[in-house]
C-alpha cells in the first residue's frame, strides 16, 4: 500500500501527544500535517510558552519518574534525576522530534482556528495563516491543562486573585514576599506552590483552602522511586486496590497526623497528589489549613467554617476546563462537567475519522499514554484494526464509565481519570480483537483518501 492511497491526516498540537502521534503516522507511511501554535514543540512543558498555554512554573519537576515517562523507542538520558525538571523534559521532546525527523512536518506558529467536518466526512481545517486545508482524518492533541477553571466566589477581593496557570515563581507575576497568601486546592500544583511559598522568607502566612482533604502520596518508598513498583497484573483489580490503600495508610499514616484535614475518601479514590515536601511544611506549621472559601469581603476571605482571614493574594490551583476552541459542533465538545464520552478515551461513536489523544488523567503517566493510543490510530488508518460498531462502542463507554464512577469520587477532574497499566493491557486486547474484525472486513481502509478532491 503506497502513502498516496492512505488518508491525509491533520494533527492539532505538537506537545507530547502530538509528536508521538506524528511519529507513529510517519512510521506507517501515513501522510500528515501537524499544526503548532507556538514556535517550538513541547506544549505544556515549554516554560513561558509564547502561545500562553503552558502551565509550567519555574520550580516544577514532573511527578512521574523518568522510568515511567519515556517513550518506548526513545529512552531518557541515564544521568537524569529520578524526577526530572521541566527544562529537561522540554529538551527531551525537542530531541525526540529531531531524532525521528519530524520537525519538517510541523507547521510552527500556525494555530488551528476552526475544524469543520463536512457532510462527506472530510475535515476542513482553517489556520492562523489564513489558509483552509482539507483532510481525511483529524487527530486532536491540544492538551487539557491550559484553559484555567476559576472558582466563582461571591463578593469582591481587594488583593490579587489569580490561577496557578499564571504562576511562574514567588516573584513573577507578583512579588509574594511578605504577602498573606491563600492557595486554593490540594492537587499536585497546589501542593508544589504552597510548599514553595510557605518558606518563611517568602510568604508572611501561607494558608491552603480546600473543599476536602487529600491523601498525599510519597514519591519514594523505602528509598526507592514509588512508581517503579506496581501490583502484579494477575492480582484482581479490587484486591490490588485494597492492598495499595493499606500500604499508603501504613506508610504515611493518617493525614490528620500532619495537621491536614481528614480525607472523605480512601487512597486512590482520587487522582493522587504526591509530594515529599508538603507534609514536612505542614508538620512544621509553615502551612495552615482552611475549608472552602465561601465569600470574598474586600481584604478578607470568609471560609465554610465561618472563620475570616485577611489576605493579599489568592492562588487558585483549581484545575482546567477541557477545551477545543476550533470546534463549534456541540457533539464534539465536553459538557460543563468536563464529560466527553469516548471509546478508549479517544473515539466518538458514529464519527470514523476523529481521534482525541492524551485526553486523560492517567496514573502514573501521561507522556506515553498517547503513544499507546497512537498505535490504534495508525493500525486503524492502515486497515489493520477495526473498532466495534457504534452500539458496541457505546456499550464499552458505559462499562468504562461505570467502573470509573465506582472507583473515584464525583469531580470534573475524574471524568478522564485512567489507570495507565490497566489501560495498556486493555488496549492490547482491543487491538487484537480489532485486528480480527479488520481481517474479516478484508483490511479495507475505513477512512478513504479523498482530501485532495475538490472541496
Amino acid at each position: 500500500m503506497t502513502p498516496q492511497q492512505l488518508p491525509l491526516v491533520c494533527v492539532i498540537g505538537a506537545g507530547p501527544s502530538g509528536i508521538t502521534a506524528a511519529k507513529r503516522l510517519q512510521d506507517h507511511g501515513i501522510p500528515f500535517d501537524c499544526f503548532e501554535a507556538s514556535d517550538e514543540v513541547g506544549g505544556n512543558w515549554y516554560f513561558k510558552n509564547p502561545n500562553g498555554m503552558s502551565a509550567c512554573y519555574q520550580s516544577l519537576h514532573i511527578d512521574t519518574s523518568k522510568w515511567r515517562l519515556a517513550f518506548e523507542d526513545y529512552p531518557v538520558p541515564g544521568e537524569w534525576p529520578d524526577f526530572p525538571h521541566h527544562s529537561q523534559l522540554f529538551e527531551y521532546f525537542k530531541n525526540y522530534v529531531d531524532h525521528f525527523g519530524l520537525r519538517d512536518k510541523i507547521l510552527f506558529d500556525t494555530k488551528v482556528t476552526a475544524a469543520e467536518r463536512r457532510p462527506d466526512g472530510r475535515w476542513l481545517v482553517t489556520a492562523s495563516d489564513g489558509r483552509t486545508r482539507a483532510y481525511d482524518a483529524l487527530v486532536v492533541c491540544n492538551g487539557h491543562h491550559w484553559d484555567p477553571r476559576m472558582p466563582d466566589y461571591p463578593g469582591e477581593f481587594d488583593g490579587v486573585l489569580m490561577h496557578s496557570h499564571a504562576y511562574n515563581d514567588p516573584f513573577d507575576p507578583i512579588d509574594m514576599r511578605g504577602k498573606r497568601v491563600i492557595v486554593v486546592g490540594m492537587g499536585n500544583s497546589g501542593l508544589d506552590i504552597a510548599s514553595e511559598l510557605s518558606q518563611r522568607f517568602i510568604a508572611a502566612r501561607l494558608t491552603v483552602s480546600a473543599r476536602r482533604g487529600v491523601w498525599v502520596l510519597p514519591k519514594y518508598v523505602h528509598g526507592k522511586v514509588g512508581d517503579k513498583q506496581s501490583v502484579p497484573p494477575w492480582i484482581p483489580r479490587k484486591l490490588a486496590l485494597k492492598l495499595k490503600q493499606r500500604f499508603v495508610r501504613k506508610f504515611r499514616g493518617d493525614m490528620e497526623f500532619y495537621g491536614l484535614p481528614a480525607p472523605d475518601h480512601k487512597p486512590f479514590e482520587a487522582h493522587p497528589s504526591a509530594s515529599e515536601e508538603f507534609l514536612h511544611r505542614a508538620g512544621c506549621g509553615d502551612i495552615t489549613f482552611k475549608p472552602a472559601i465561601t465569600a470574598l469581603e474586600g481584604s478578607r476571605v470568609r471560609f465554610a467554617d465561618g472563620s475570616v482571614q485577611e489576605a493579599d493574594v489568592i492562588v487558585c490551583a483549581t484545575g482546567y476546563h477541557i477545551s477545543f476552541p476550533f470546534f463549534t459542533d456541540p457533539e464534539l465538545l465536553p459538557d460543563n462537567r468536563n464529560r466527553l464520552p469516548l471509546f478508549k478515551q479517544m473515539m466518538k461513536p458514529g464519527i470514523d475519522n476523529l481521534f482525541y489523544l492524551g485526553l486523560a488523567q492517567p496514573l502514573p503517566t501521561l507522556v506515553n499514554f498517547a503513544e499507546q493510543q497512537s498505535k490504534l490510530v495508525a493500525a486503524y488508518l492502515t486497515g489493520q484494526y477495526l473498532p466495534p460498531d457504534p452500539d458496541g462502542m457505546r456499550e464499552n463507554i458505559r462499562a468504562a464509565e461505570e467502573a470509573r464512577t465506582g472507583r473515584y469520587y464525583d469531580s470534573p477532574r475524574h471524568t478522564i481519570q485512567v489507570e495507565f497499566e490497566a489501560y495498556v493491557r486493555d488496549m492490547k486486547r482491543e487491538l487484537a480483537r480489532g485486528a480480527k474484525r479488520a481481517s474479516a472486513a478484508g483490511h479495507a481502509l475505513p477512512v478513504p483518501a479523498r482530501a485532495l478532491e475538490r472541496v
